[in-house]
């Protein structure tokens, strides 16, 4: 398995984005500079031969000095405890030797870069000599094809620092709340959750805040944050915070005016009694398809009660009426990543939730202004509720239960800053 570092991203010409490492290879190494690569060998190489091999920048002042400091080979070898650690610049001498001894190459494809040509280049030696020597990788596979499931589990430390980050996320989304009045504008409630994050002990947003008010809440990526908040709106914050590069991911619905108002409560207990029975109904051996249906019934059902949709309840699911107001899933796996990696159903089948998996509960309801199915006295109301979940042995943990759902106390946030 080769599993290079993520590059580092430039915002404009030279100027860097702050970096984040390749997930997939923090979570094998705690390696996290650029420019690292990780050799895992199979079980083919002889008993004494090292199994894994990193290969690391070397130690260079005049980087350093714009930068900052680099561990180089010595000092990742003592932080990390890893023996086999090499200058970067030995990966050209010492990899195709590594992976000619390989039957097949777990490796990523698509960064077209030093080491994706190495990788090419045994492949090419392997097709040209392996038909008399018996040796050489005859295939390239995606790492996540091992990665994913192991990634899908998280183990004691990993819960750790998932219930720190959703700690970190709630006390975000409560300096938020504090800073919604009428004519604010989103963008300093974005600045006092992103305050939060870090001087509670993050290390910053996960994701791209969301702080939507009125009809922006009806978008589902709105990141521009960038428009007064109206007098009676409605303001959809989805932000978590990052610690240990684990992540929460959280959503709350805010009342600009401190209380829900007509329709914006009657669309808010529908949506806040779908969280409920989403949430009720991760337990060990349920589908994960099961919380999303349970959502979904929950969500159709209130539709119907307020004359959006006519008509059966199943019927309407089946036909997925209720998709113009709902429009995607109730969960995805949260971890390293926010979208974690893992299958949501192999062969057509939906996966079994199972013990240390983690998932987001996220239902909502929007209704867009302008829809032709929207009507008049709903459009600009845009509501979710999220969420983060661990599976446990006898059936779950809200990670994040400690800010509040109801929606007196979501009211109560607002008003108490006031």
């Amino acid at each position: 398995m080769v599993l290079p570092a993520a590059p580092v991203q430039l915002k404009s010409r030279d100027g860097e984005r702050p970096y984040h490492p390749d997930r997939e290879l923090y979570y094998l190494t705690a390696a996290s500079e650029p420019g690292t690569v990780a050799v895992l060998t199979g079980h083919g190489s002889g008993a004494e031969e090292p199994k894994l091999h990193l290969f690391v920048r070397e130690r260079d002042p005049e980087a350093e000095l714009w930068n900052g400091p680099r561990l180089g080979p010595e000092g990742t070898a003592k932080r990390l405890e890893i023996d086999t650690c090499h200058p970067l610049g030995e990966l050209g001498q010492r990899l195709p030797e590594l992976l000619r001894a390989a039957d097949r190459i777990y490796y990523r494809w698509g960064t077209g870069d030093e080491v994706e040509q190495h990788v090419r280049d045994a492949l090419g030696y392997a097709r040209s000599r392996g038909a008399r020597t018996g040796t050489g990788p005859r295939a390239v596979v995606d790492p996540g094809e091992i990665l994913d499931d192991l990634r899908l589990i998280k183990d004691t430390h990993e819960l750790g620092l998932l219930r720190r980050a959703a700690e970190v996320t709630v006390e975000g989304h409560r300096a938020a709340a504090g800073r919604i009045v009428p004519g604010e504008g989103e963008w300093t409630v974005e600045a006092a959750l992103h305050a939060a994050f870090r001087s509670t002990g993050g290390g910053g947003p996960g994701y791209e805040s969301i702080v939507g008010s009125g009809a922006n809440a009806c978008v589902l990526h709105y990141v521009d944050n960038a428009s007064l908040i109206g007098e009676d709106a409605l303001v959809l914050v989805d932000a978590g915070a990052e610690l240990g590069f684990y992540n929460g991911d959280v959503t709350r619905t805010y009342p600009a005016s401190g209380r829900f108002l007509g329709a914006q409560r009657e669309i808010y207990e529908i949506v806040e009694a779908a969280r409920a029975a989403a949430v009720a109904a991760v337990q060990p051996g349920c589908p994960v398809s099961g919380v999303h249906d349970a959502a979904t019934r929950v969500l159709v059902e209130g539709l119907v009660s307020l004359g959006v949709l006519e008509g059966d309840v199943g019927e309407l699911i089946a036909a997925e009426t209720h998709k113009p107001f709902y429009p995607h899933q109730t969960s995805h796996w949260l971890g390293l990543d926010v979208h974690d990696p893992g299958d949501y159903a192999r062969n057509g089948v939906s996966r079994s939730l199972e013990p240390g998996m983690v998932l987001t509960v996220e239902p909502g309801l929007y209704f867009r202004p302008g829809h032709e199915k929207t009507p008049e006295r709903f459009a600009g109301i845009g509501i979710r509720i999220e969420d983060d979940v661990v599976v446990t042995e006898d059936g779950h943990e809200v990670l994040t239960a400690s800010l509040p759902t109801a929606p007196d106390d979501v009211a109560a946030l607002v008003r108490s800053a006031r």
